[in-house]
């Protein structure tokens, strides 16, 4: 039988002796650092959409966008109008929370115009026919910096004229 190395004797590094409670102490160090990954493939800190809907005698407009997002993230915000009666100048006014710390990458299609409503995007969609659709995406980049809790806006006008407005919470991690 080979001799034992120094500095270490059987007792304690073989048989453990005064060790017994190391094991789970450790296994509880590694439960705790898997803690935040198990919480992010549960959707605890977002990226999966959710829907949130409006209906009104005009029009309808569903948005299917997460309401949670990490720092960094690209996500799509989709907005799908569906015209009930005949919308002449259909228009998609987001509040600002839709862009403050939040670059904005592309919209698709690109509307036929875009403007500042006080302080809020507004998107001119046009004419949209009775029982017609029109969908706008917008993909979009969560800033790093950006940490904040808020509601977004979202209204649909014909004209001057207010047809719904949808309001959904956005909870930006680090």
């Amino acid at each position: 039988m080979a001799s034992v190395p120094d500095g270490l004797t059987l007792k304690r590094n073989r048989d453990l002796v005064g060790r017994e409670n190391r094991p789970w102490t450790r296994r509880a160090f590694v439960v705790l650092l898997c803690l935040p990954l198990v919480a992010g493939l549960l959707n605890v800190f977002g990226q999966h959409p959710q829907e949130t809907k409006a209906s009104g005698s005009q029009a309808s407009l569903t948005i299917s966008a997460p309401e949670r997002v990490r720092g960094g993230l690209y996500y799509q915000s989709r907005f799908h109008v569906v015209a009930h009666t005949d919308l002449a100048d259909a228009r998609l006014v987001l509040d600002s929370n839709w862009a403050e710390g939040i670059t904005i990458n592309t919209i698709e299609p690109s509307p036929l115009g875009s403007a500042s409503r006080n302080g809020d995007l507004s998107y001119d969609l046009g004419h949209i026919p009775a029982r017609q659709s029109f969908v706008l995406f917008i993909q979009q980049q969560v800033n790093p910096t950006t940490v904040k809790r808020r509601t977004q806006r979202a209204e649909l006008w014909d004209g001057e004229r207010h047809l719904l407005t949808i309001e959904r919470p956005l909870t930006v991690w680090p």
